[in-house]
């Protein structure tokens, strides 16, 4: 199951507790079980977190995730590791797509842009496809967050369910 391999590399909470940089920063919050702990709730409350954090186009997703995971009380390693959906390989797709998702939303014509990684890009460029950008983005975050929060729990509710038919079955036999 991947529950068993997922907590060989889970941090220990206790180390995570007393860590000292840790600790200065976020106080009495890293003390919630729920951070570390691999149930329904809290692995699909990270899936809904990461991903939807993966759409936000900033630099240092993993901190807003991080962030969102304490807030919001869910798995926290997963939740950060969850932003790398949108690495450097992958985010130039996802945002064209947001970008299209957002110009549908708001009926606009999608723009010819030509991205190139320059203070000049972000003023002209980005000045003109802010508000499809941004709300696509948004958008496609939302629907990501509740199709992964979703599924998790339907996938976690089924494997529920065959481990206690399967159980049932061996106690008829035995």
């Amino acid at each position: 199951m991947p529950k068993k391999f997922i907590k060989r590399y889970m941090p220990d909470h206790n180390k995570v507790r007393n860590h000292p940089q840790l600790n200065r920063f976020f106080g009495s919050l890293l003390h919630d079980p729920n951070l570390l702990h691999l149930n329904r709730r809290s692995v699909s409350g990270a899936f809904a977190v990461g991903l939807f954090m993966a759409f936000v186009p900033v630099p240092f997703q993993m901190l807003l995730a991080a962030a969102g995971a304490i807030y919001f009380r869910t798995n926290l390693p997963i939740a950060v590791g969850l932003v790398w959906v949108s690495n450097p390989v992958t985010m130039p797709p996802l945002f064209y797509f947001c970008y299209k998702v957002g110009t549908w939303i708001l009926q606009e014509p999608v723009q010819h842009i030509e991205f190139v990684l320059s203070s000049d890009w972000l003023m002209t460029e980005l000045a003109e496809i802010w508000q499809p950008f941004l709300l696509g983005c948004f958008t496609v975050g939302s629907l990501s967050a509740i199709i992964g929060a979703t599924v998790i729990r339907l996938l976690w509710r089924l494997h529920v369910i065959r481990h206690i038919k399967q159980r049932r079955l061996r106690r008829k036999k035995g």
